[in-house]
């Protein structure tokens, strides 16, 4: 049966609507691979008659494992019901530009014989994974959301290679399902392209499902895998992360290698979206391998990889035996970054159903043995940083796009056109005394983590809003970075942080806390985010399921 993963597909009648794309040239249907019959079961492994419903297989990449090392389950049948749910989501929300179902089945079958001779290939052997459409993908083209064949790499044609995370997903055994929706070289955190049309959200499909990792977010959500890659230069895992209610990582800037370099220089990171920190620490463990092709990685990782080292010994004697597995942690809850109030004002508005629970997180933290203490990092205004986020920002759209004729140019989304203008611009001073801004805002948050072993704030200050708009309706701003105060600094910094879901609001819909740790310490981060999650302080937010 042939398929299409675009916004042109035919929609199911019994599917629920597909969101409705924003104002944009009529995209065209995205490539699709045709659906591979599966070959004849091996007589020990499970048969096909025996395969559990979709609902009843395991949903994270660590259950799914152990199923298959048990011979419960195998990655064929796994991978078949992941990409019924990516069909079933892509009538939905539009979250894939491409479902490669042939090759995703044959890389199954690869994967069935290695673990029934006993012989997996790596840690994510037959684990269905997503890729983000910023990333090469070796036979695929990276169109990287744009209609544009002089923004999509190797000129629109299939990549003759994987970026280094893809290639040890490949090099580990994992099946490579689908590549998932970006705006426009992933400018903004909403994910709509002229190319691919609009992502929605998997809770409320005429709502955004965040950007620029939108596809990758929803794909998670909506079980289409349990593990996606994803890539985050001002908050683009983490925003759609807390969006959608899964969970987002941004690791220390050079811990996962990228390949070729991102035109927004040392801002961009790429990173994991999964459904709870242990599959998180699994996906990193494979993708934080050494690259050649990236003179910037930090290099093989620390002893322990991101495993539960990391956090300090508990403070008092007994501590984690006593219930208190966060005993000794000392972790700064700051509301507003220091900056409360109107964005008018140079402040930030945090929707105060996310603050609550932002806050009774801030308390069960507290509950668990860490000294929790209400104080803000030293950091200058949202305005100051937020200006010198996007010299850095738009520059790098205008380096990115500055070989466009212009005819090309008038065919980029209208936002990017504009922050293009006004990167191009910019002077080499005013570049240079963004970088200044960057280097005394490292400083401090160095400084302030002496004292401090973790961050919470919250991931973002506003609920999932409509489709197709790049900031919330009626709240008189201009730009995506006005709304997203919390995740864009920390880019500039580089440090590690993470994105977890901790309830929902009135309308259902998820919400958020963001924890940060200092550069580094990312094993740190990732074992109090699982300790987080096996309290039930936090853990995902799924469509369709009930509130925790």
């Amino acid at each position: 049966m042939n398929s299409s993963a675009g916004p042109g597909r035919a929609a199911d009648p019994a599917a629920p609507p597909a969101p409705a794309a924003p104002a944009a040239p009529a995209a065209p249907q995205a490539q699709h691979t045709r659906r591979a019959a599966s070959a004849p079961a091996t007589p020990s492994a499970p048969s096909a008659s025996a395969t559990p419903s979709a609902s009843a297989l395991p949903a994270t990449a660590a259950a799914l494992l152990a199923a298959y090392a048990a011979g419960e389950l195998s990655p064929v049948q796994a991978t078949e019901a992941a990409l019924a749910r990516a069909e079933e989501a892509q009538r939905r929300v539009n979250p894939f530009v491409l479902i490669d179902a042939e090759g995703a089945l044959a890389q199954a079958r690869a994967s069935e014989r290695r673990w029934l001779a006993g012989e997996p290939a790596g840690p994510l052997d037959g684990v269905p994974v997503t890729v983000k459409d910023m990333l090469l993908m070796r036979g695929h083209p990276a169109r990287r959301g744009s209609a544009l064949d002089a923004l999509a790499a190797s000129g629109g044609r299939p990549c003759q290679e994987d970026a280094p995370a893809v290639a040890r997903l490949r090099e580990s055994g994992a099946v490579l399902l689908a590549k998932t929706t970006t705006p426009e070289l992933g400018w903004k955190a909403v994910t709509d392209s002229p190319a691919d049309g609009a992502t929605g959200n998997p809770h409320d499909p005429a709502r955004t499902a965040g950007g620029s990792s939108g596809g990758a977010a929803a794909a998670v959500a909506l079980g289409a895998g349990p593990l996606a890659l994803g890539t985050d230069g001002g908050g683009s895992v983490r925003i759609p992360a807390a969006f959608c209610g899964v969970l987002g990582f941004k690791a220390t800037y050079g811990r996962v290698p990228a390949y070729p370099a991102s035109a927004f220089g040392t801002l961009a990171h790429v990173g994991p979206l999964a459904l709870d920190p242990a599959d998180t620490a699994l996906l990193m463990e494979v993708i934080a391998a050494p690259d050649p092709r990236d003179w910037s990685h930090l290099g093989p990782l620390p002893p322990g990889g991101f495993g539960a080292a990391g956090l300090p010994a508990p403070a008092t004697a007994g501590g984690a035996a006593a219930g208190r597995p966060l005993a000794g942690l000392r972790i700064a809850y700051s509301p507003a970054l220091g900056h409360p109030g109107a964005p008018d004002r140079d402040g930030i508005t945090v929707a105060p159903e996310i603050a609550g629970a932002v806050r009774r997180l801030a308390e069960g933290l507290a509950g668990l043995g860490a000294r929790v203490e209400e104080t803000d990092p030293p950091v200058p205004s949202p305005a100051v940083l937020r200006a010198a986020f996007e010299v850095l920002w738009f520059s790098g759209a205008a380096r990115a796009t500055g070989h466009l004729t212009e005819e090309e140019a008038a065919r980029l989304d209208p936002g990017l056109r504009e922050i293009r203008a006004e990167g191009a611009a910019r002077t080499a001073l005013e570049y240079l005394a963004a970088v200044d801004t960057r280097m005394a805002l490292g400083h401090a948050m160095g400084v302030f983590h002496q004292e401090y072993d973790l961050l919470l704030t919250p991931a973002v200050p506003v609920a999932p809003f409509a489709l197709g708009r790049e900031v919330p309706e009626g709240s008189g701003m201009r730009r995506w970075t006005e709304w997203a105060p919390f995740s864009h600094p920390f880019n500039l910094t580089q440090q590690p942080a993470v994105s977890l879901p901790c309830g929902r609001d009135g309308s259902g819909l998820p919400v958020a806390a963001q924890l940060v740790a200092p550069r580094h310490a990312d094993a740190r981060l990732l074992h109090a985010a699982r300790v987080i999650w096996e309290a039930g302080l936090a853990g995902p937010e799924l469509p369709g399921a009930a509130a925790r």
